[in-house]
């Protein structure tokens, strides 16, 4: 089963950007979609706020 949550480690090895700024941005984009700190994010819902396309995304977690 693969995994459908993203998480700030994620988040830097997409991006590039560090640990803190890849918090920030999870933490950002939870507030746009008005979930609350429990909720997790998935990487469909930050694909399509960072508009990457997710097919390339799910490559690199093959």
């Amino acid at each position: 089963m693969k995994r459908m949550c993203i998480y700030p480690k994620d988040v830097q090895l997409i991006t590039g950007k560090s640990e803190r700024h890849s918090r920030n941005t999870i933490n950002a984009i939870r507030k746009k979609l008005n979930k609350e700190k429990h909720q997790l994010l998935t990487f469909g819902e930050f694909c399509t706020y960072m508009g990457i396309d997710f097919n390339e995304v799910e490559k690199l977690f093959k």
